[in-house]
């Protein structure tokens, strides 16, 4: 905000954090602010035109690309841009400002496929910041998740994002910053976004969720610091039992090294949906973590209940130093390539068959 009041925005931001942790929101509300013609040292004045049109997400000077694919409507041949999907994008980005990529992939119907930044959606851009700004002193151009921006959308941007036209942003949005095109990444001045705190994240469980005060405290730590994640926990409830079974199984399993048995569970685990299949990724890094701390005696910091802690106090023993760095790299890969569009049933099989040889190295 004091850069915007005394002039001196860098004119292509980077704005990166984990998924649901407010990057997005983050860049929002800067555009806001610096449209604002009412703005005071703390914040837009949010009542005058410009305003309204921002919260809206209809101010002529704003503009957005995001990644998308070919959907029923907007075939491949019609080269699908964020231009085609905006009314979507906009009741989606209103209702949750903290979107996530696979909701925003839900809301196109696309939930199967990879969205992507084309070298299309790059010839728009170049169109569209060519004019001057309409209403307010800039024009700014948000990029969600520039990651899934290819390698020609990115040669026909560089020389746009370093020497950009007179009063234009550009406000890139990431949540995985390694995977951004490095002649893009570093033309960017970099704005960490850190996870929000657990205090202020069980509140607002409490408020819009009307949760018990202990309850929302152990969501909120479970979400690590993501709002999308608290909400998908507490949305996602009613799947623990699966979840647990599931979990339970594949620890069996694996610690009984019965291949066969293994193979099926993954093949079934493939049939899932991709959402079902992150959900239960996370809430095995869940368990296995309390696990660990368990092991280490530190049962103070544990948030487990019913049959979860009956079990874990059981597999407590076999999840250490020994093998507790070689599981968790096991279990990011396996998100990292789900959201990638991964083939799931390999993806799920390689997971189990290492299981095998992780569990079994934790008894050694």
């Amino acid at each position: 905000m004091q850069a915007a009041r005394e002039g001196r925005m860098a004119h292509a931001q980077l704005f990166w954090g984990g998924e649901g942790c407010g990057a997005l929101a983050l860049a929002l509300a800067l555009a806001q602010y610096i449209h604002c013609p009412d703005r005071t040292e703390g914040d837009a004045c949010g009542v005058c035109p410009a305003c309204n049109k921002m919260q809206k997400l209809i101010h002529p000077d704003l503009h957005f690309v995001a990644p998308v694919n070919s959907t029923k409507e907007i075939t491949a041949d019609k080269k699908p841009v964020t231009e085609h999907f905006l009314a979507q994008w906009r009741e989606a980005l209103s209702a949750n400002p903290y979107l996530t990529e696979q909701e925003w992939y839900k809301t196109l119907g696309i939930e199967n496929k990879q969205g992507n930044i084309s070298v299309q959606e790059a010839s728009q851009i170049i169109e569209k910041l060519n004019y001057k700004p309409f209403e307010a002193e800039y024009k700014i151009m948000i990029i969600w998740l520039p990651e899934r921006m290819n390698q020609q959308a990115a040669n026909r941007l560089l020389k746009l994002i370093e020497e950009p036209p007179d009063k234009t942003l550009f406000f890139l949005v990431s949540e995985d910053i390694t995977r951004i095109i490095a002649t893009i990444r570093s033309r960017t001045q970099p704005v960490r976004v850190p996870p929000i705190e657990e205090e202020i994240l069980a509140k607002k469980l409490q408020e819009q969720c009307a949760l018990p005060e202990a309850h929302a405290s152990k969501l909120a730590r479970a979400a690590a610091g993501s709002y999308s994640e608290a909400l998908r926990l507490v949305q996602s409830e009613q799947e623990a039992d699966e979840h647990f079974d599931r979990f339970t199984t594949l620890m069996r399993l694996a610690y009984a090294v019965d291949g066969l048995a293994l193979m099926h569970w993954a093949e079934e685990a493939a049939l899932w949906g991709r959402e079902q299949q992150k959900s239960f990724l996370i809430y095995t890094e869940r368990l296995i973590r309390e696990s660990f701390m368990l092991n280490r005696q530190a049962g103070d910091v544990v948030y487990l209940l019913g049959e979860e802690e009956t079990f874990a106090k059981k597999f407590s023993p076999y999840v250490n130093e020994r093998n507790m760095e070689g599981i968790y790299n096991a279990l990011n890969t396996a998100i990292a390539h789900l959201a990638q569009n991964g083939n799931a049933k390999i993806l799920f099989t390689d997971l189990a068959m290492q299981m095998i040889s992780l569990i079994h190295k934790g008894k050694t």
